[in-house]
């Protein structure tokens, strides 16, 4: 077999032209580096030359420095001028040539020390035998259940995240309240991050269902039960003590007169006789247990045996409505309403003919006028797919081409994804500027979800310095398109304030760019970010069954193992959190013990098209 003719002269003038390209696009840029804070300067640069460096198809040179030994630049993200220096300085030896001294924007040895500076300033000191971060998403329980947040803060929780979709001020307050009287008695610090809920495209509400709750007892993988349900009754509305299956509400006078051992049955919806078994007694109300299936509505009347009660009977006050989802099926119709009026099933006929299809809202109307005919739509993380076929100035037509064979179910507040639609959603919401009052005087950052363009940085910075909030930590949620590809401009963007960082929300950036474009899309965000020493949250799923149902899937693991690559790894928050936090501290400390981040062949980077400046 031929020996391959290396011709060192001519990598030496290749490894120039990317330096000289590298310089050009930072002089391109010379005004957004300019804004940037002066401690992301160098960074700034850097990342720029990066983008050069990827902007061509190096793969060829790659080989042929491989091939004598040399770097083949394929960890050259955060010290870019620095690897094509080290390697023309090898060449120029192996060539005869005097070598270059040439000016570097961020030395090999700054690179681990500048990422480390801005993470820690992000993010909070760095965990005991750990390189990366742990962050739990709270719950509405975690308000009140302050034990836990203890024993999250010992398992090896570092940060704390809040989502402003969820719950109210005086919720967050109290989750706060915990996460600060936990750190002081465990002296353990937290980082607190608050979610913007950002221009986030959902269904509206469904038309109310009857006033009723379902109770299901506890089955095992055979249908046979295990154990029974909890039932918490109470006539003051006070939060049940326990974790229960469903809460009646009844009269003060009558649930204070019932003792540990009493029966109180009742006849449900369906003319089922049932009983329930006063398990324990508080001072708010009682727990029970009930052992069968039962339906229960408001006024289902409820009656107790007991010589020493004197009043036996009393009726169930108003329970919440049901919601009644819409199911949908490949081939149904859907139609989207620009106005908030309360989605409905379809009907049917006798034979099962639709009559009239299904309806819903959505949250964000202004996107009726940048959605054309023909565009894909996803509802619910992609569960459900359909085809826009019309579009009016009131509604739209959908056609489901995707669904579960028996039909899947969508309900109000679920995600709306249009990946080939232009949606220019680039402003805060009334909501946002709202949250971000409280935010910006209880939280240590403040993340800004669907951030597509840089115009949605320069909005949050203004809003933060109205509040007069500079000292706000800022990390930009990346889960569109659009947001993907306009990265580089993002991180410039929030690169103006410090510190800052970056989430990779994975479930609708999935969503959005093709299920199996994430693993490509995920290694993109995380390169640019590395070459600008920005800190990266890896968000979504990780160790989700594990946190749910108490066992981890085999390829949950090693997905878990790939997060450490990140600076901070995200879960949410389940019935078994602290199994899974204290999995995923065991599964990354054993990880970075022999783990390197691998050589990237690297080819030509389509994350985005830089010679050109982004559309407003």
């Amino acid at each position: 077999m031929a020996t391959k003719t290396i011709d060192h002269h001519e990598l030496i003038a290749q490894i120039d032209r990317l330096y000289e390209d590298a310089l050009a696009l930072e002089k391109k840029f010379a005004g957004a580096v300019k804004k940037v804070h002066p401690r992301f300067k160098k960074s700034a640069k850097n990342l720029l030359h990066y983008l050069a460096l990827r902007q061509h198809d190096i793969r060829e040179l790659q080989e042929s420095l491989s091939l004598i030994g040399l770097s083949s630049l394929g960890r050259a993200e955060g010290h870019v001028l620095a690897s094509l220096s080290a390697v023309r300085t090898q060449l120029c030896h192996l060539a005869k040539c005097a070598p270059h001294h040439k000016e570097l924007a961020v030395s090999f040895f700054e690179n681990r020390k500048l990422l480390a500076q801005h993470t820690e300033s992000l993010l909070g000191p760095l965990p005991e035998n750990r390189t990366t971060r742990i962050m739990v998403t709270f719950s509405t329980d975690l308000a009140k259940d302050y034990d836990l947040v203890v024993r999250m803060l010992k398992a090896g929780m570092n940060c704390a995240r809040i989502n402003c979709a969820h719950d109210n001020e005086k919720t967050w307050t109290a989750m706060i309240k915990n996460i600060r009287k936990a750190e002081k008695e465990t002296g353990l610090p937290c980082t607190i991050l608050f979610d913007l809920m950002g221009p986030k495209l959902r269904t509206g509400e469904l038309k109310a269902g009857p006033k009723a709750v379902a109770i299901h007892q506890i089955h095992n993988e055979l249908g046979l039960p295990t154990s029974p349900a909890t039932i918490w009754l109470t006539g003051s509305g006070a939060p049940a003590p326990v974790m229960a299956d469903a809460v009646l509400p009844v009269e003060d006078d009558w649930v204070a007169q019932l003792q540990e051992g009493d029966k109180i049955k009742f006849t449900d919806t369906r003319g089922r006789k049932r009983t329930m078994s006063v398990i324990r007694k508080e001072k708010k109300g009682v727990v029970a247990h009930l052992l069968k299936t039962s339906y229960i509505v408001t006024g289902t009347e409820l009656s107790v045996k007991n010589k020493t009660i004197t009043d036996s009977t009393t009726k169930v006050g108003t329970l919440p409505p049901i919601e009644l989802p819409i199911l949908l099926k490949k081939d149904h119709y859907l139609i989207l309403h620009k106005d908030p009026v309360p989605g409905e099933p379809a009907r049917f006929d006798a034979n099962g003919h639709i009559l009239t299809p299904a309806f819903i809202s959505c949250t964000l109307p202004e996107v009726f006028s940048q959605v054309k005919a023909g565009a894909p739509i996803l509802f619910d993380d992609g569960a459900i797919e359909g085809i826009v076929e019309e579009v009016e100035p009131e509604k739209m037509l959908v056609k489901i081409t995707f669904a579960k064979d028996k039909g899947s179910f969508l309900r109000a507040d679920k995600g709306i994804n249009l990946p080939e639609s232009n949606l220019h959603l680039h402003d805060l919401t009334e909501k946002d500027k709202k949250d971000l009052k409280f935010i910006a005087k209880n939280a240590d950052i403040v993340n800004l979800s669907f951030a597509n363009h840089p115009v949605m940085v320069e909005a949050l910075f203004a809003e933060i310095k109205k509040l007069k909030a500079e000292d706000l930590a800022v990390m930009l949620k990346i889960e569109t398109k659009e947001g993907f590809k306009n990265l580089p401009h993002l991180l410039l963007s929030v690169m103006q304030t410090y510190p800052a960082g970056i989430m990779i929300a994975r479930g609708d950036l999935a969503v959005e760019c093709g299920w199996q474009r994430l693993a490509e899309v995920q290694e993109e965000i995380l390169w640019l970010c590395e070459a600008s020493h920005i800190p990266v949250v890896w968000a979504t799923q990780v160790l989700e069954t594990l946190a749910k149902k108490g066992r981890p899937s085999r390829a949950e693991i090693t997905d878990a193992a790939m997060a450490q690559r990140a600076d901070c790894v995200m879960l949410n928050k389940g019935p078994h959190i602290i199994e899974a936090i204290t999995m995923l501290h065991d599964i990354m400390h054993r990880m970075q013990e022999h783990q390197h981040k691998k050589t990237s062949m690297l080819r030509s980077l389509h994350i985005s098209e830089l010679m050109t400046e982004t559309s407003d």
